[in-house]
């Protein structure tokens, strides 16, 4: 199938492990010339040369932090700049810490929610003049689980990407813009090695995870992927897992 992606243009944050490493090697692939940002650029040097080496144009690169404040106002400038203009937008900054007690400092709470949502959706308000511009576009956020087990501050974070990109959704649809959200579930990547032993990952595979293992970052990035696409251009406003059936939810 081709996916009518050859040049279009792609900025993807947290792009330098897991995810967002492979969902810019997926688009590089079909075509699409890309801006890769994260925090530690001798990865996002390693990841432009395996782009490179397989033939597609050499990403340009982009180190930040994106809790920084204006971050995501300097990283929608720049990416402008380099690709002269951002048809697709890939949120994959993000991260999870442990559960927090009810008393837990307000600090805390801010850094998570800043994280996992407000610099997500102040990336995306600054990139988006440029699509209305065009009449084209593709906001894809690399969301996650929103139903808590436990009070981990991620998890509201990651409710409010869901319902903010819902409305977004029916904002900007007239433009050819859609947006949509890729929770996943237990994807390989350097967050889950360190946090879940092979002896957890095993026992959760067979017990709870209808396909029998984790998933591994090239799985979900073939959705994003597709999603990117202009053939994809009525899906909108959706909230799609790539978890194996690991959510017991049935919608």
């Amino acid at each position: 199938m081709d996916l009518q992606l050859k040049g279009k243009t792609a900025l993807v944050t947290g792009a330098s492990m897991g995810i967002g490493r492979a969902i810019a090697k997926g688009l590089a692939a079909e075509g699409v010339a890309v801006c890769i940002a994260a925090r530690r650029k001798p990865l996002l040097e390693e990841l432009a040369g395996e782009i490179a080496a397989a033939g597609g144009a050499r990403p340009d690169i982009v180190e930040i932090d994106m809790m920084d404040p204006g971050a995501p106002q300097r990283l929608a400038r720049t990416a402008k700049q380099a690709l002269g203009g951002v048809d697709i937008l890939v949120n994959s900054a993000g991260g999870s810490k442990p559960p927090l007690p009810i008393d837990a400092p307000e600090a805390q709470w801010e850094e998570a929610m800043t994280l996992n949502f407000t610099r997500i959706r102040q990336l995306t308000h600054a990139t988006l003049p440029g699509m209305i511009e065009k009449k084209w576009g593709r906001v894809i956020n690399i969301s996650g689980k929103s139903e808590p087990e436990r009070m981990i501050a991620a998890h509201p974070a990651k409710a409010a990407i869901h319902a903010w990109s819902k409305g977004l959704s029916r904002e900007v649809g007239r433009y050819g813009i859609t947006v949509n959200c890729i929770p996943p579930g237990r994807i390989m990547s350097e967050q889950i090695r360190r946090k879940y032993p092979p002896e957890f990952r095993a026992k959760q595979s067979a017990e709870d995870i209808p396909v029998g293992r984790y998933g591994e970052p090239e799985e979900l990035a073939s959705l994003a992927v597709f999603l990117a696409s202009p053939i994809a251009c009525y899906i909108t406003g959706a909230v799609l897992p790539v978890d194996g059936g690991l959510r017991r939810y049935a919608y």
